[in-house]
């Protein structure tokens, strides 16, 4: 039975937050509210919990496509390739907000990554989950929770959110009610930007 956690986004409380990075620490997993939907997180560098969080979703971990949270765009050369100037323009306009960038990736991605020549990397617009990654010290994986409602698609109450997933996951955080509508996903590899995916984030706010 996992725990449930109540944080506030206002002023996350800094002992809650460090209970949150010692089960990360020790391999667990996590659902983190983000200024989109709920995600599903664990440490980037402890690939039980990746493997983990694969089998939850039904997946092969070599071809997972997860996101990094990441508490800003100060480490981004750990992970990603040098960039040049507009696109790092646009990084900077768009976050922290509702997107997902799709970025090339360097030699230094943790091991289970190395194969991919891409990754994601997400600065959401929400204090609990860039302050867990700052006490963390590195990024978390973001995965998105599905509802099997098509219709609602992802859950938003916590409390329902805990009632499914407590079995799974180690803690779920209560950081309030979540959206329903996913991130924006572009892909920055490529001379012009492209949406592989249409979501919260509007890219001619940006561009």
């Amino acid at each position: 039975m996992s725990e449930f956690i109540k944080i506030y986004e206002e002023n996350p409380n800094p002992k809650q937050i460090k209970k949150v990075v010692e089960t990360l620490r020790k391999g667990g997993l996590v659902i983190y509210p983000t200024d989109t939907v709920y995600g599903l997180g664990c440490d980037i560098t402890n690939n039980k919990a990746l493997e983990r969080i694969a089998q939850i979703k039904g997946i092969k971990l070599a071809k997972a496509n997860f996101s990094f949270i990441c508490k800003d765009l100060s480490n981004l050369s750990d992970y990603v390739k040098q960039i040049d100037n507009q696109t790092f323009k646009i990084l900077k306009r768009a976050l922290p907000g509702p997107f997902t960038f799709i970025l090339p990736g360097n030699n230094q991605l943790p091991t289970i990554f190395k194969k991919k020549k891409t990754v994601g990397i997400r600065v959401p617009d929400n204090e609990i989950c860039r302050t867990i990654v700052e006490e963390l010290g590195n990024p978390i994986i973001a995965t998105s929770i599905y509802d099997e409602d098509e219709i609602i698609e992802y859950t938003t109450d916590p409390e329902l959110i805990y009632e499914k997933w407590n079995k799974l996951v180690d803690v779920v955080i209560d950081g309030g009610y979540g959206g329903n509508i996913a991130s924006t996903v572009v892909d920055l590899t490529e001379t012009e930007p492209k949406i592989m995916r249409e979501g919260k984030g509007a890219l001619h706010n940006i561009l």
